[in-house]
């Protein structure tokens, strides 16, 4: 058994669409970024390919490369999830944490779950995503981003 932790964060910007967890939210601003900015599914790669010491979301998927501009990050997802599972490790269980001040994300966690559970082949009891604030402090609190956490357990043989 193994565990890996993932960080992520990006700045809200005008004119994008902000996606979380795979899923889109209505806002009037998006994430910045090469691929949809995704910062929970992001965390949740770089905790997955932590848990499995295969480094992290940018060596494995650099931004400028352009076969990854505007790509969705649950297509990433899948993409690490098949390199583990090929490397003999299943995932047992991921838990994620979305900070942003706005919007408020609660009505929106279980499609996350639902979303990342079906590209990882797991049961959707296998995922939680919570969402919370910084309570006003820092970047985030002043609503100039989003970031994200995540903590992955996988198991294999070695």
């Amino acid at each position: 058994m193994r565990v890996g932790i993932g960080f992520d964060a990006h700045p809200l910007t005008p004119g994008r669409k902000l996606v979380l967890g795979g899923v889109e939210i209505p806002y009037d601003k998006g994430l910045s970024g090469w691929s949809d900015a995704d910062v929970a599914t992001h965390a949740i790669i770089d905790a997955l390919l932590g848990a499995a010491a295969l480094g992290d979301i940018g060596s494995h998927f650099p931004p400028g490369k352009a076969e990854y501009k505007d790509i969705s990050s649950l297509t990433l997802l899948e993409r690490v999830r098949d390199e583990l599972v090929g490397k003999g490790w299943q995932i047992g269980n991921i838990d994620a944490t979305i900070i942003a001040e706005q919007p408020k994300l609660r009505d929106f966690t279980s499609e996350m779950r639902s979303k990342i559970s079906q590209t990882l082949k797991i049961d959707i009891s296998q995922v939680s995503i919570k969402a919370s604030t910084s309570n006003g402090l820092g970047s985030v609190g002043r609503g100039e981003g989003i970031a994200a956490y995540a903590v992955a357990m996988i198991e294999g043989s070695r």
